[in-house]
């Protein structure tokens, strides 16, 4: 939309709160999609100040867990939350494969408008799939701040409803407010929703609320992202995935990205040995188990009252995840 039609909606929205935000959330976006981070940012920021400091009028403040951008359509905020991001993309390692994914939609979203004005389709439907503990949670989150997009994730446990005949509208409210609200959607344990309809043992009503998802999926048209993640992409509908415009695979780290990895976690921690060394023990571990390995090793040394982290730290360290991931000690 041009900037002059988006300025007179502002001024326009002034004492409606909600429409006030949805306009100045579609001015910040522009801006993001100009990749004019610093001003974003600071816009992001001083809506947010006024946001929190509105409860000083007649109208309470919100609580800041749920991103009150757009109005949540028929209670949608009983099924999604804002959560803040913590980390950012040197909190991650990915594969070059999966780089060259992210690299080319965040590439392809700052361009959504050029690529629409030539007729084309931008992706905007992500699948996630992988063991746990690999990164999926970890990377929309780092997705959504590269993209200067907020996060909105699920909460499946109050989506899935008690009453079957309710969880397809439930999923209907997600998908109405991701189409007014720029954003990132993030769905975890996507199979709990898209459990295969030839699974004999599912209830009817079930292979219902996978129908209405299929066709909320291909009928979704948003501004931002909808991520969906399984750690059981066995167990999903044959249908669904040609719904989404990408499959993203996060595997257990090779060798070099675990020591790339366990690089990163000691780079502020002094170390008087290679700890590369000894990468081959962590082998077939998820991010997640290396990440509990290094964190126990940096601790060691400040409860022993040491300055530097041991080889023998180390080893303890990666001999506790042993025990812990297969019952028995390895070292």
């Amino acid at each position: 939309m041009a900037r002059g039609e988006l300025m007179k909606k502002l001024l326009a929205s002034y004492g409606r709160e909600d429409d006030f935000r949805a306009v100045a959330e579609q001015i910040i976006l522009e801006e993001e999609q100009k990749n004019n981070r610093v001003l974003a940012r600071s816009l992001r920021k001083t809506l947010d100040h006024a946001t929190a400091t509105s409860g000083n009028t007649s109208k309470p403040a919100q609580p800041k867990s749920l991103g009150a951008l757009i109005t949540f359509p028929d209670a949608g905020s009983d099924f999604v939350e804002r959560v803040e991001p913590t980390h950012t993309k040197s909190d991650i390692t990915l594969s070059h494969a999966n780089i060259r994914v992210f690299t080319g939609l965040i590439q392809e979203f700052r361009r959504s408008d050029e690529i629409r004005r030539n007729g084309l389709p931008v992706r905007s439907k992500l699948l996630f799939c992988g063991p746990p503990g690999c990164g999926k949670t970890l990377c929309a989150e780092v997705f959504a701040v590269e993209l200067g997009l907020p996060l909105f994730v699920v909460k499946l446990d109050q989506l899935i409803s008690s009453y079957l005949g309710e969880t397809a509208g439930n999923v209907r409210k997600i998908f109405e407010f991701a189409r007014k609200q720029p954003c990132v959607l993030f769905l975890d344990e996507f199979d709990a929703l898209a459990r295969s309809r030839d699974d004999s043992a599912e209830h009817n009503e079930l292979r219902r609320v996978v129908n209405s998802l299929l066709l909320f999926i291909d009928r979704m048209q948003t501004r931002g992202f909808m991520i969906a993640a399984t750690n059981l992409d066995s167990s999903l509908d044959a249908a669904i995935w040609r719904r989404f415009d990408e499959v993203v695979w996060f595997d257990r780290p090779d060798l070099s990205l675990i020591a790339k990895f366990v690089s990163s976690k000691f780079c502020n921690s002094p170390v008087d040995f290679e700890a590369t060394k000894h990468i081959h023990l962590l082998e077939g571990y998820s991010y997640a188990e290396i990440e509990r390995v290094c964190i126990q090793a940096i601790k060691s040394p400040i409860i022993k009252r040491r300055k530097k982290i041991t080889e023998q730290d180390f080893i303890a360290a990666i001999g506790d995840e042993t025990r812990r991931r297969t019952g028995r000690a390895r070292l």
